[in-house]
């Protein structure tokens, strides 16, 4: 959870959401009324302050975002471009990245085949989905993954063909 007041570090439930400095911040602002300093240098800070906090708020949104895609360089770049837009649609996208996380879990609870609940004892295929332990088996469920060509191109990986010099006779 970020802090409420977009700095960028971490909040603490018990401090409204803030970090501990914003929160030590805000409560030299409410004990003191509001100011503490002469309001012309301040000010300008605390003008900047908020704007500054933001952009960088937005940038780790940003880069979180990329990163759980797996996003390219390129997309980076141009995740960059996009912050200036607007914060409505990277809160739009972060909550809709929430959405998804749940319902991954949700599909990963039960056998692909048929349905039952397998919890921690699940097995998982190298074609990308779960299964009983009846159902765990290749033949069982229909795998449409190759594991002789798989297999085969491990191994022609693994140990490459290797050409001896020719030896010549005396």
């Amino acid at each position: 959870m970020l802090c409420t007041m977009g700095c960028g570090f971490y909040g603490n439930p018990r401090t409204n959401g803030m970090c501990s400095v914003c929160y030590k911040e805000h409560l030299q602002r409410q004990q003191g009324g509001g100011r503490s300093s002469p309001p012309g240098e301040k000010g300008r800070k605390m003008g900047e302050g908020p704007r500054r906090r933001v952009v960088v708020t937005q940038q780790m949104t940003a880069m979180s975002i990329s990163q759980d895609t797996g996003a390219t360089d390129s997309d980076r770049a141009d995740g960059d471009e996009e912050e200036d837009e607007g914060t409505s649609k990277n809160t739009a996208q972060a909550s809709s990245d929430g959405d998804q996380t749940p319902d991954k879990n949700k599909k990963k609870n039960r056998c692909f085949t048929c349905r039952k609940k397998v919890g921690l004892t699940g097995f998982d295929c190298r074609c990308g989905n779960l299964f009983c332990a009846i159902h765990r088996y290749s033949d069982k469920h229909n795998c449409p993954y190759d594991y002789r060509g798989a297999a085969a191109a491990r191994i022609r990986k693994e140990n490459p063909i290797v050409v001896a010099e020719k030896i010549q006779k005396l």
